[in-house]
């Protein structure tokens, strides 16, 4: 039986009862609810949800389930003649959603930006007949096995369709951010960048929910491979944290000031 995380929206395969607890809650980078660790399964998932749609720009839409599930993220749709990529994952996929998609081509591939968007990966791989690109360093992380896993290596991965994963570090060794070349040259960057509220900066951080920050020196790192590729827009992980112009300058300006705060004599 799967068991589905009901605060990150990560899944199990496990017979009988649900896990005794979630690894990833857990986990500094995430938590475990005062109220202790609570479970469901996709079919309740699905019964009490549905994923909301939105184009942000020709041939990107987001993927949002609503009322909020677990983190509350959202994939991200990217349409080409080269074969469509899902980036990122969450819980709920319901039959809506899957008539939507193949109505729109399949997927040829699923990326995925760090473990807390993992969620049913497997699923959504298994229902498209897809591979699942998650980076190497974060391998201890998948809960559940499929054939459709795809570990990659390395600091960059093309993809087709002017695609290319590009790996940041940070908030887990693996974060990944998607570059999309061939489309006003973007980056959904998942929460690897976290997009505040404002839209004008970014902040870099190891674990969100817990407040801890990462050291100077990363930061200063992943803004040494930002700097090496061009992007003017930026999508992150929640609705709202779009950026629509001057996104790499936002970023690498943001890097500076983050690392000037922990780090003043650099």
């Amino acid at each position: 039986m799967i068991h589905v995380c009901a605060t990150c929206g990560t899944s199990y395969e496990r017979d009988g009862g649900p896990p005794g607890h979630c690894a990833i809650c857990t986990d500094e980078r995430q938590y475990v609810p005062r109220s202790g660790q609570h479970w469901t399964d996709r079919e309740r998932i699905a019964a009490r949800h549905s994923n909301q749609w939105r184009e942000h720009r020709p041939g990107l839409f987001s993927i949002e389930t609503t009322p909020r599930f677990a983190i509350g993220q959202r994939a991200f749709l990217l349409t080409s003649p080269g074969g469509n990529i899902l980036w990122d994952c969450i819980a709920n996929l319901d039959s809506a959603t899957t008539r939507l998609i193949t109505a729109l081509g399949g997927l040829h591939a699923i990326a995925l930006s760090h473990p807390h968007y993992y969620t049913t990966m497997q699923d959504w791989a298994a229902a498209f007949d897809a591979p699942v690109f998650v980076h190497a360093a974060d391998r201890e992380w998948v809960m559940r096995p499929s054939p459709y896993l795809r570990f990659w290596e390395g600091e960059t991965l093309d993809l087709p369709g002017d695609v290319r994963l590009l790996r940041l570090g940070g908030h887990f060794p693996g974060g990944t951010v998607l570059h999309w070349r061939g489309a006003d040259d973007m980056l959904l960057a998942g929460d690897i960048l976290q997009i505040t509220p404002g839209g004008d900066a970014v902040s870099f951080m190891w674990s969100y929910p817990n407040m801890l920050p990462l050291p100077a020196a990363t930061v200063s790192g992943i803004a040494d491979r930002i700097a090496g590729i061009d992007f003017d827009r930026m999508y992150g992980a929640f609705a709202g944290q779009d950026i629509e112009t001057a996104a790499k300058a936002i970023v690498l300006r943001s890097a500076g000031r983050y690392v000037a705060c922990l780090d003043p004599h650099r």
